[in-house]
């Protein structure tokens, strides 16, 4: 991942310190169980404990190096640590283990945690829609439906049910989390040809890993579940954000991005003020959903294995992991900083919109007063077009119609909107960890 969209913490996870020393550790506790068992000599494993190399970047220099002669990476890995500790002891690293029982481990290992930072991180947008959510619940806005001018709703309906499809990716994600959060350690074709399941257990418990049956590798839809839950919550988070554009539009003016103190919206044009951190979210979102692609395909291999999937996950998986927090933070400051405007959004609703949100209203009360529907119906419509035509208020054409005999109480029921919104609150009602 580029640095621009790399956060720190999670950049950190997928380092090659970080995933040579997690792959050590696999090493380390698959040599202590088996010494447990009295495979192996338990002073000469002390002593592996005892002389752990530290993985720093002068290692990990030395494995690329090694590599260069065996053109594997984790036979390099095993031939540095082995030179490291020692002999005759480091000769029991690596011992009765296949390369992909330390790799899949300390692999699933790390994209735990990494979970674990997206789950955190999707709480914290998933609250931060909330508070706005609360904030603005009676705020009427115009509802739109392809784009045009449908019946109000208000803003914290909006923020209610993003909310909402963030739990929901929440929700997905702590399943992914459970999914990848096992390991192996049962030889070349998963069937413990040469160590036993009580040291894969041993392992795994150690980790915080649940063991599980496996060919020489773990199941990658496991992979491909955390793929998804992160493109999933991408692209709730493109929606959100691209409600923000649309909203932001000079036209309608209704939300804006926060524009910061010395910020410049436009090289060319200082009076811009663009949606750049919204338009942001929706194009990672589509990197995150390619990442999604690439996963999918990793899950068919050959029998008991093949290498397919290995050159795609070292790019895809700290990617996409590293993406979807990076995006997630943004996010969360957007939904917290987001200007509204409820004063231009009542203007659009009630004069802009000339009144035609009250359609159906009007509809209803037609046929209420004894119209058919149809007879009712064309009258709206052809009101309506009028409206839009001339650009006058559809109330004042309704009234002026002859065919219309609703008193001046029931027209004044039919054009309130907050009779629209009497049932708001139910959207907060829907939040239930508000309490």
């Amino acid at each position: 991942m580029i640095p621009r969209y790399a956060p720190r913490d999670v950049a950190a996870l997928f380092s090659d310190e970080h995933r040579f020393d997690t792959m050590l550790e696999v090493e380390l506790l698959a040599a202590e169980a088996l010494a447990a068992e009295g495979v192996l000599p338990p002073a000469d494993v002390a002593k592996l404990r005892e002389r752990r190399p530290v993985v720093d970047a002068a290692f990990v220099a030395e494995v690329d190096v090694r590599e260069q002669t065996t053109n594997h990476d984790t036979a390099a890995f095993v031939d540095v640590v082995q030179a490291k500790i020692g002999m005759p002891e480091g000769a029991w690293i690596h011992y009765g283990l296949t390369s992909s029982d330390v790799v899949d481990t300390a692999l699933c290992h790390t994209l735990t945690r990494a979970m674990d930072i997206v789950i955190v991180e999707g709480i914290a947008l998933r609250d931060a829609l909330t508070r706005r959510a609360v904030q603005s619940i009676d705020w009427p806005i115009t509802g739109r439906t392809h784009g045009m001018h449908a019946e109000p709703t208000t803003y914290g309906a909006k923020f209610a049910l993003f909310a909402l499809q963030v739990q929901r990716d929440i929700e997905r994600a702590e399943h992914a989390r459970t999914a990848i959060a096992v390991g192996k350690l049962s030889g070349a074709v998963g069937t413990y040809s040469n160590i036993g399941p009580e040291v894969e257990e041993y392992v795994c418990t150690r980790m915080g890993l649940v063991a599980v049956p496996a060919t020489q590798v773990i199941a990658r839809d496991r992979h491909a579940q955390v793929l998804y839950a992160c493109a999933a919550l991408g692209t709730s988070m493109e929606q959100f954000a691209l409600e923000v554009r649309l909203l932001a539009r000079s036209e309608v003016g209704e939300a804006e991005e926060p524009f910061a103190k010395g910020q410049k919206g436009s090289s060319a044009m200082p009076h811009k003020r663009n949606p750049v951190l919204s338009e942001r979210l929706c194009g990672l979102s589509r990197v995150l959903r390619g990442y999604l692609q690439a996963g999918l395909e990793d899950v068919a291999l050959w029998h008991e294995r093949d290498i397919s999937h290995s050159s795609v996950e070292r790019v895809v998986l700290p990617d996409a992991l590293q993406l979807t927090v990076y995006m997630l933070r943004k996010a969360t400051g957007l939904a917290d900083g987001l200007v509204l405007h409820p004063d231009r959004a009542l203007e659009n609703l009630t004069v802009h919109s000339l009144g035609l949100v009250f359609s159906q209203s009007v509809l209803l009360a037609l046929v209420e007063s004894g119209m058919s529907r149809d007879e009712a119906y064309r009258i709206v419509q052809t009101a309506a077009r009028q409206a839009v035509d001339e650009r006058r208020n559809f109330r004042d054409i309704i009234e002026g119609d002859d065919a219309v005999t609703l008193s001046n109480e029931s027209l004044a029921r039919v054009f309130d909107p907050q009779r629209l919104l009497i049932h708001r609150g139910r959207f907060l009602d829907a939040l239930t960890w508000r309490s």
